[in-house]
């Protein structure tokens, strides 16, 4: 017989891995709708295609988001409270995750790194469908990635180390896939899998998934906000 521990336990790991199933399946299938149909996805137009995209993250992040509807609720009331405590006590960690980055990139930069593939399709995105990107890029790709990367996982693995690790090196290799000069893979690692690990730690310190995805928002934010800055001047 299990105990009510082992039983939630159970329960918990079922519903983060139902998560992950749900957000690689997505992922890997996301035009089998269409080919079912014998529609082509390359031949849709640019609107239809923004659509498209667009309703099936709606779907995903639907899903996901009711799998875990009870820690969700719980996440929002506790925000409520303490939104302004976890900022305070955690954008030091953000901000560390930041210059991780940006030193790194400024190394692939000076050693001659190409930008990775993940890199290179969102920038040709924006110049072809800026408002959808933005809109994805700033708001449904947080929810979507800290629900399954952070909150998932984080059913999954009890141990904060195993998680953390786990979390940002999956997260950030996933960033990386496609498009890297292989001779300065560390720098790439390190680059991608930095935000992967900082919202992995935050989440263990405040246990409240509305905190990394506040910060998710505001980081991918900013890059976009710079994209558009680009778009517009350059």
């Amino acid at each position: 017989m299990f105990s009510i521990q082992e039983k939630e336990r159970f329960k918990n790991i079922f519903k983060g891995l139902l998560a992950v199933l749900i957000y690689f399946s997505f992922s890997i299938f996301t035009t089998l709708p269409l080919s079912l149909f014998h529609i082509k996805y390359n031949d849709l137009s640019i609107t239809i295609k923004e659509f498209y995209n667009f309703s099936v993250e709606i779907i995903m992040i639907t899903l996901i988001l009711l799998i875990f509807k009870s820690q969700i609720k719980k996440a929002w009331q506790d925000l409520k409270k303490h939104h302004f405590e976890y900022f305070k006590d955690n954008f030091k960690f953000y901000l560390l995750g930041a210059m991780l980055m940006m030193a790194a990139n400024s190394l692939i930069a000076i050693l001659g790194g190409d930008m990775s593939g993940n890199e290179t399709a969102i920038r040709d995105q924006f110049s072809l469908a800026p408002i959808y990107t933005f809109i994805s890029a700033v708001f449904l790709a947080p929810l979507l990635e800290e629900s399954v990367f952070r909150l998932a996982f984080r059913n999954i693995f009890k141990n904060n180390f195993l998680f953390i690790l786990t979390s940002g090196l999956i997260f950030g290799s996933l960033h990386l896939l496609g498009g890297v000069t292989l001779e300065l893979l560390p720098l790439y690692m390190i680059s991608y899998c930095s935000f992967g690990f900082v919202f992995a730690y935050i989440l263990t310190k405040t246990k409240n998934i509305f905190v990394t995805i506040g910060f998710h928002m505001m980081h991918n934010g900013i890059l976009m906000s710079l994209q558009v800055f680009l778009l517009l001047f350059n």
